[in-house]
């Protein structure tokens, strides 16, 4: 049988709780205004009564240069849109007020609104770009679909402004992370997700103190976990799940201490679990190492993690260890606890029975013996309930009802040795799927 469902609907709910946490704190990413005294107003696509100002020249010819590279020579700005930042706004692109003339603060290119800015097959990037001097926040979308590099271009043009660069979508986007990117020390969000980068991780990331978010996630970049991330002290959300990273994880994570979000699954990290990981006991709320190659045994340090809601150690088959010797009862914010295919042997502790926050329990796959303990249906919010493919044994002595409820989101099969009793009265109860009655004798 293969592993139980994934407990997605538990962790988008925290993934966007936790992203919308650092939303509120990025508003330059949006290109609202961040407080810069030398900027007196803006102006959107969206805003009905732009400022009467007028859009320094160069800055304007650079603007029409830099999205011509993009969406293709056709396309002519002076025409279309002659005053960008006022009366004719470009859909993406957001202006601000610098010493009395308008200049572009916020460039989003590809297809968020139907008259969105989209690139040609051929989109490239252009010296003009790195031009616009008080550009704060940059975005590609489903933009670069033929080999495109980020490497060698002039990143350090944006060392005093950028606070946001976005690349989501692009199979074209190649090649590698350039230093250069460790320039940009204004940076409060780095988001690289589903494109087809690689190479090693730029150490130089963890120069930029001013991070809130990195996700760099769903590429092909490879090589250790720098260990300079643990110096990003302001980051809130770290993502670099769905790449090939191999090595160990970095102890410095642990004095990430405001951290929300941890998401290295997917990868090939190797090693035990670092113990310092469990310092993340203040602010995180969603660990998931998943889809790696850890070892070493589950740690018992996970129970001094108060604060996570969601904790998804699966699929690291080498991890093994037991349920026993943790102090469940301190983790009362625990809603998901995902351990399928950890190598777990033993039994299911009674101290588990503390976890009253439980939604989602994932055991599946493992070796775990005993039978498994009637206070699990008792649970008061458990609605996911994975036993499948261990070696419990014994009488299954969950009430019927429980079998109602959950339907196919509770799984035992692949347990030879367990039974439940089929009740004589009511025959047509459901009973648990994949196992057989207990005989009459049992």
């Amino acid at each position: 049988m293969g592993n139980p469902p994934c407990c997605s609907y538990y962790k988008l709910f925290v993934i966007w709780g936790v992203v919308g946490v650092v939303l509120l704190g990025l508003g330059s990413c949006n290109g609202e205004d961040d407080g810069d005294s030398s900027s007196s107003s803006s102006s959107s696509s969206s805003s009905p009564t732009p400022t009467v100002a007028p859009m320094e020249w160069k800055e304007k010819e650079s603007l029409y240069a830099a999205i011509q590279g993009l969406v293709g020579s056709s396309w002519n700005g002076s025409d279309l849109y002659p005053d960008p930042c006022g009366w004719t706004p470009i859909q993406g692109v957001s202006c601000d007020i610098y010493d009395g003339l308008w200049y572009v603060s916020v460039m989003n290119v590809g297809p968020f609104y139907d008259n969105s800015l989209r690139c040609i097959q051929a989109a490239n990037f252009t010296s003009h770009l790195f031009e616009l001097k008080h550009l704060t926040s940059l975005s590609f979308y489903e933009c670069f679909t033929t080999p495109v590099s980020i490497s060698g271009l002039r990143w350090e043009a944006f060392s005093e402004t950028l606070t946001a660069l976005e690349f989501r979508s692009n199979p074209g986007l190649v090649g590698g992370l350039p230093p250069s990117i460790g320039s940009l020390k204004q940076l409060q969000s780095l988001v690289l997700l589903e494109n087809r980068l690689g190479g090693g991780l730029p150490p130089e990331i963890g120069n930029l103190g001013k991070l809130k978010r990195v996700m760099i996630s769903g590429n092909r970049f490879d090589g250790p976990i720098p260990g300079s991330f643990g110096n990003l002290l302001d980051l809130l959300i770290l993502d670099l799940s769905g790449n090939d990273l191999s090595g160990p994880i970095p102890s410095s994570l642990g004095g990430l201490a405001s951290l929300l979000k941890l998401d290295l699954s997917d990868n090939r990290l190797e090693g035990p679990v670092p113990p310092e990981i469990a310092n993340l006991n203040g602010s995180l709320m969603l660990l998931d190492i998943g889809g790696n190659n850890l070892t070493g045994r589950l740690p018992e340090s996970i129970q001094d993690m108060a604060s996570v809601k969601e904790m998804v150690m699966s699929n690291n088959p080498e991890l093994k260890g037991d349920l026993k010797g943790i102090n469940w009862g301190n983790l009362q914010e625990l809603q998901v606890l995902e351990l399928t295919n950890t190598g777990l042997q033993g039994d299911i502790p009674d101290t588990m029975s503390e976890l009253t926050a439980l939604r989602h329990l994932g055991l599946g796959n493992n070796s775990l013996t005993g039978n498994p303990p009637k206070w699990l249906a008792a649970l008061p919010h458990i609605s996911a309930l994975y036993l499948n493919g261990n070696n419990l044994t014994g009488e299954l002595e969950f009430p019927n009802q429980f079998y109602t409820r959950m339907g196919w989101r509770f799984s035992v099969v692949d347990n030879p040795g367990l039974c439940y009793r089929s009740p004589i009265t009511s025959p047509s109860v459901d009973s648990p799927h994949g196992i057989k009655p207990c005989s009459t004798s049992v």
